[in-house]
């Protein structure tokens, strides 16, 4: 099947998959797959050519990635049943300072929400902002806003989060991992401070009822006990990052030798996630059953259904790469629409339809992903740079918008206490500001250097 009818199959495809997860609520991993044998079947593959090409997309990207995204949930969990999330707020807060609260629950969201999903994060981290709201005096909407927009910025963006690592590995970035987190990085920070503003302008207006919780915050931080200590909380993300990035310094200047050849093989994804999970023993009560076996067991599961979602993402995308979608892609390479400065915004909008519709950032970063990859190659978009800045259009797209169909919405909600007008003002409206100053800034980044 050749030009029209072919992108309709694909795009049938694309609203299957949608469909089925946001109406039927059928698993995306389930979806994905169903939409890869209704692609491949219709566009006239043979059946034996489409059963090759879902086994080869799903294992080839769990072969690329699947070790990062279980190490990273692992040291997700540890950071999480050890205290060292809230360590890592606690020093956050005194580096701030009392007097900008909210400030200090977008940086706080911000830094736990890289290696803990959002969702996990926001409801750690729930409490600690419910007091830090009663003992300086703003309003819990506030701070609701600012640690909900802090998390979500990290989450779509920065790597290793899952989802903008499954984006790197389906457009073939993994290598450049290192480059991916600096532009992560890059482009967060003006999502984060949105965020804030955000929670400053339309967080201070709204007043929730019924409100009338005892939180304490020295109370919360002395009933967890003894937490670990500054270093150990933070050193199972901060060292990968490092040795990612090092890694990435080492490649771009071109240097050799026995000792940069062994500090590539520390940075290289897999590596450096294993040495943060070696980091995140030291922050164990004790090695026993309930620490290596029970709590590795939850990030294992955790990480289940991401790199199952992921996987059905590769096989999605490789069946559509395995059609002659190509080379209709080469005819189309000379649009304008297709080249300059307007590219970056084709994966931006796909991303935010998808999540949108069916409401799971990272099922939309993994479908966008699978979607645009064949394009990338017939455009010439290749190398670090532009790649990682496509993973940032990606996760720009991904954050438009939170509202009732995205369980994170919920979780945002139902733990600050707002009515679901309140949450559409704040949540819904935060993340769309958010995902226009993201796609804004990568833009200007694709413009100034690809």
């Amino acid at each position: 099947m050749e030009g029209f009818g072919l992108v309709l199959v694909i795009v049938l495809g694309v609203v299957f998959v949608i469909l089925a997860t946001a109406k039927f609520n059928l698993h995306p991993f389930l979806s994905l797959l169903f939409g890869a044998f209704f692609i491949g079947i219709l566009a006239g593959m043979p059946l034996a050519d489409v059963v090759e090409a879902i086994n080869g997309g799903f294992g080839g990207l769990m072969g690329g990635i699947g070790l990062v995204i279980v190490f990273g949930t692992i040291i997700g969990v540890i950071l999480e049943k050890s205290g060292a999330a809230l360590r890592m707020a606690e020093v956050v807060l005194r580096f701030v300072g009392e007097k900008r609260p909210q400030l200090a629950m977008s940086l706080i969201g911000s830094i736990v929400s890289v290696p803990v999903f959002c969702d996990s994060g926001y409801v750690i981290l729930s409490s600690l902002k419910k007091a830090l709201a009663k003992k300086t005096g703003v309003t819990v909407a506030s701070m609701a806003i600012a640690l909900s927009t802090g998390l979500f910025a990290t989450h779509t963006l920065v790597p290793p989060t899952p989802g903008p690592i499954a984006a790197a590995g389906n457009i073939g970035a993994e290598d450049y991992l290192g480059t991916v987190i600096l532009f992560g990085l890059i482009v967060s920070i003006p999502a984060i401070i949105t965020g804030y503003i955000w929670a400053m302008k339309a967080g201070t207006k709204i007043q929730i009822e019924d409100h009338e919780e005892d939180y304490d915050y020295d109370e919360i931080i002395k009933g967890f006990g003894e937490m670990p200590s500054t270093f150990k909380s933070f050193a199972p993300i901060i060292v990968p990052i490092l040795l990612i990035g090092f890694s990435s310094v080492i490649t771009f200047a071109g240097w050799s030798g026995n000792l940069f050849d062994f500090f590539l093989f520390l940075g290289s994804p897999v590596v450096a996630l294993l040495v943060g999970v070696l980091f995140a023993f030291l922050l164990l009560p004790k090695f026993d059953q309930e620490t290596l076996t029970d709590w590795v067991g939850v990030g294992l599961k955790d990480a289940a259904p991401i790199l199952l979602i992921t996987g059905a993402g590769g096989a999605f995308g490789s069946v559509i790469s395995s059609t002659s979608i190509a080379d209709l892609i080469k005819g189309l390479a000379g649009s304008e629409l297709f080249t300059g400065a307007l590219f970056i915004f084709i994966p931006f909008i796909i991303a935010a339809a998808l999540k949108s519709a069916q409401g799971s950032s990272t099922a939309a970063i993994v479908i966008t992903s699978t979607l645009i990859a064949p394009l990338l190659p017939q455009l010439g978009v290749e190398g670090a740079v532009p790649l990682s800045l496509v993973v940032m259009a990606i996760g720009a797209g991904a954050m438009c918008v939170s509202h009732v169909n995205d369980s994170y919405f919920w979780v945002v909600k139902e733990f600050s206490g707002m009515s679901i007008t309140q949450a559409y003002r704040a949540q819904t409206m935060g993340t769309l500001l958010q995902g226009i100053v993201a796609i804004v800034v990568t833009s200007i980044l694709w413009f100034v250097f690809v």
